[in-house]
């Protein structure tokens, strides 16, 4: 008979005050059913595109029919997840004349890539004919097929929190099946949603780096601090739909909701203080990132001071401030340095 913290570690619960699921080795299954019906919903509701012709708006999403469920075993999280889905869009042409259709996702699925994804889009029958309709057919589409691929990306990390449980040691692999359904490879994109859980301390821990990055900007101290809070700025220079609450313990959701976090302090025209966080991070593993703005005379100073961000996305997170930050500032609103 083995002695007392010699048997099969599997088992052990002594060394976890809560006694649950010790080294994840038990089967354990979550229903994400009726929040997954939420979050389609407020992924599709109010997608909107526009030409010359107009522009286009999903108004109401009439039929969510499916379920969804996650499933984690040795570690392991199994996806799954199968929704038949119906949505109507509003046009409205340059002259003021409304139109209305529809639009049917029959087979968004975890056995299906996301490219391969059927989204009908039609006009209603008593509706006249309409350049509109080519534009749903083809950018409204692509928003919405990005749309709900952020859903898969949002089940396999928002949903997921607490399924993956620190073993005895405290570290955790965090390890997911290869499911069939592609989200979004770019780590970086668009769309938007409002809901974001408040960090939670997991006991997971993982290696991280801190780093710190200056950029000038040609503006002012008070003009480059309302690119960060305002919603309508971001947006701008996202080139896409976001969610900025800019006031303390505010919630912010960019980048196709690849990007979000909190304000956790704000000094006006000086200093933004965040939690930060890509949504591929291990789940409520959060970055703190402090925003300095120094004036220096007719530019602006950018200090970024970034903290726990993990090594393995340190050179990564770097180019993704550069790039989807500095640069889109300064070539949506004109702010970049002075050349001497």
């Amino acid at each position: 008979m083995a002695k007392w913290g010699e048997g099969d570690p599997r088992w052990i619960v002594e060394e976890r005050a809560d006694a649950t699921n010790v080294n994840n080795w038990h089967w354990t299954e979550r229903d994400a059913t009726s929040w997954s019906s939420d979050k389609l919903k407020s992924l599709l509701l109010g997608l909107r595109v526009e030409n010359d012709e107009g522009s286009c708006e999903v108004t109401e999403v009439s039929k969510v029919e499916g379920e969804a469920s996650i499933n984690n075993r040795k570690g392991k999280l199994i996806f799954f997840y199968e929704w038949n889905l119906k949505a109507t869009w509003t046009g409205m042409s340059k002259a003021g004349i409304k139109y209305q259709g529809s639009v049917e996702i029959p087979n968004l699925s975890d056995e299906n890539d996301m490219d391969d994804l059927d989204i009908s889009v039609s006009l209603n029958k008593d509706e006249p004919e309409t350049p509109l309709v080519h534009l749903m057919k083809s950018k409204g589409a692509e928003n919405i097929r990005e749309a709900l691929g952020n859903y898969v990306g949002f089940l396999k990390s928002e949903f997921t929190q607490g399924m993956i449980l620190p073993t005895v040691n405290g570290v955790v692999q965090l390890q997911s099946s290869q499911s069939k359904a592609k989200t979004d490879k770019t780590r970086i994109s668009s769309s938007s949603s409002s809901s974001s859980a408040a960090a939670v301390n997991t006991g997971v821990k993982i290696p991280t780096c801190k780093f710190t990055m200056t950029e000038m900007f040609l503006t002012s101290p008070a003009d480059l601090y309302k690119v960060f809070v305002n919603q309508e700025m971001t947006q701008a220079f996202t080139h896409a739909p976001a969610t900025v609450a800019g006031e303390k313990g505010g919630m912010f959701r960019l980048l196709g909701g690849n990007v979000l976090g909190q304000f956790t302090e704000l000094v006006r025209d000086q200093k933004i203080v965040m939690k930060w966080r890509y949504n591929n991070w291990p789940c409520e593993h959060y970055a703190t990132v402090t925003l300095t703005f120094v004036d220096r005379s007719s530019e602006t100073e950018l200090r970024v001071d970034c903290r726990g961000v993990p090594d393995d996305d340190e050179d990564w997170t770097k180019d993704g401030w550069r790039r989807f930050y500095f640069e889109a500032i300064k070539q949506t609103f004109g702010f970049g340095a002075r050349l001497f």
